[in-house]
């Protein structure tokens, strides 16, 4: 299985088959199709970069008319590099785009039908997850730090507590973020993941010398899937590298922070699957 890219009006979003073939409304965001102008052309979904509001939420409504959920119902995630998923209900509708969010968490589950959850990243990789036997959804965003502390398994974990779910029956997307072709860095990131998950990390990393190594947060990412127990045909990972195509995606390295945010959008229907 695989992700591909899907034309939507004039959107381009990039899509899980695995999702998209149990009839889950979702998309990874691209940066075409938007309104907005300058260093944001042209479809941010960032709040809080600069761009205009009502730019900003032109760019919103139409992502929710292409997927057919309902705007008032998204929930947005406040992201800080952590490993907290928070469980959302119906008293969080909104929060994020109409509401001030007061909580920090860089994932979000729910069961509630009609509920979407949004995260954001600009090289940092976002992740889904889908139960089909106990309708439950979870989306997180994993930097390398997030990786490193275990947010896809915190997700995991949550959604057998608060929703019964098996990690046999989950099915993961991991979005498109920086991949091992362009993320460099120094010893602290492999160190992190070599302590979190031990030396199975090391295929995940090369070394290039000098204190410098490239490191695959998206094998590692599905590695703690399958560590969790979610199978490995049901792990849909995304081939695109944010910095290589950083004219379809935005890239915080490539940019040097001048950019907006492409999203990862994860709903669960209204009227069931």
């Amino acid at each position: 299985m695989a992700l591909y890219d899907k034309k939507v009006n004039d959107l381009i979003l990039h899509t899980s088959t695995l999702l998209e073939e149990l009839g889950v409304p979702h998309a990874f965001t691209t940066r075409f199709g938007g309104v907005s102008t300058d260093v944001f052309t042209s479809l941010n979904l960032g709040l809080n970069r600069g761009d205009a509001p009502p730019r900003v939420r032109e760019n919103y409504r139409r992502v929710c008319t292409a997927l057919g959920v309902e705007m008032g119902k998204l929930v947005l995630s406040s992201q800080v590099h952590e490993d907290t998923v928070r469980k959302v209900t119906l008293e969080d509708a909104g929060k994020g785009l109409d509401q001030k969010i007061e909580y920090s968490a860089d994932g979000l589950m729910t069961n509630v039908p009609g509920m979407t959850l949004v995260t954001f990243g600009a090289d940092c990789l976002t992740i889904m997850l889908f139960d089909p036997v106990q309708k439950a959804i979870a989306n997180v965003h994993a930097g390398w730090r997030g990786t490193a502390m275990g947010i896809v398994d915190r997700a995991v974990e949550g959604m057998k507590t608060e929703y019964g779910s098996q990690p046999s029956d989950l099915v993961a997307a991991i979005g498109p973020g920086i991949s091992a072709c362009c993320f460099e860095t120094h010893e602290d990131v492999p160190n992190a993941m070599r302590a979190a998950l031990g030396d199975e990390v090391s295929k995940f990393v090369v070394s290039l010398g000098g204190g410098k190594c490239k490191v695959d947060l998206k094998g590692i990412n599905a590695l703690r899937l399958r560590r969790c127990g979610v199978m490995t045909t049901n792990i849909d990972i995304s081939p695109d590298c944010t910095m290589c195509a950083h004219e379809k995606y935005w890239s915080h390295r490539y940019t040097r922070g001048e950019r907006g945010s492409q999203a990862a959008f994860l709903s669960l229907p209204e009227g069931g699957l």
